[in-house]
């Protein structure tokens, strides 16, 4: 009987090994300036997440039916690593500097990659404070027990985040619940159990 094997991350052409915990948090937009620099657009409004790290990984922008966007050689042909050399908010967007990519051309290739990050790179939040991503396939129960679903996605609302539930009605249909993420709403929240508790009914 041969040994049992464990799957490893893959190891990229440059070299880099992409992370285990790799979490998306942007995708580029387009070039900025002539010397290389680049825009990204941040999936969250607090882009911290990409202010953490200079370790970036990029894959290429993919469009329906699963078709990567034609790149440079040797660039976004596949996942790449990216060592971000500075990264600065410019309106709702990051402009980005970055080794290898030293003009217009190269950064115009990066256009529709999205950006992915280590987990573990993102600062340690507050107790009251949590990642989204952490939040994301969370059961979520009322005071009762209840189960109102499951955490499958955050809505930005401006003043707060909404949670997006999904649930399953005893006729098999699809439940979409809409919870406030407001401490008004949210008993707790226990990552380590995967379970948030609110104060929400079935039937609302």
């Amino acid at each position: 009987m041969s040994e049992p094997t464990t799957a490893k991350a893959p190891v990229l052409i440059d070299g880099e090994v992409w992370p285990d915990d790799a979490v998306e948090v942007g995708r580029v937009l387009d070039a900025w300036g002539i010397k290389g620099g680049f825009k990204v657009l941040p999936f969250s409004p607090d882009p911290q997440a990409l202010f953490c790290t200079k370790r970036w990984f990029l894959k290429p922008a993919e469009f329906p039916g699963g078709v990567k966007r034609p790149a440079v050689p040797n660039l976004l042909g596949q996942p790449r690593f990216l060592q971000v050399r500075q990264a600065r908010e410019q309106g709702d967007a990051i402009v980005v500097t970055a080794q290898g990519v030293d003009d217009r051309s190269t950064a115009e290739s990066l256009k529709g990659a999205r950006v992915f990050v280590s987990r573990s790179a993102f600062p340690t939040p507050d107790d009251d404070e949590f990642y989204w991503i952490d939040l994301i396939g969370l059961d979520v129960l009322n005071r009762e027990g209840e189960a109102l679903g499951r955490v499958a996605g955050l809505i930005e609302t401006g003043p707060h985040c909404v949670l997006r539930c999904e649930a399953q009605a005893a006729d098999g249909s699809a439940i979409e619940r809409l919870i406030p993420f407001v401490s008004a709403y949210i008993d707790s929240v226990s990552l380590a159990e995967r379970r948030i508790v609110a104060d929400w009914g079935l039937d609302y």
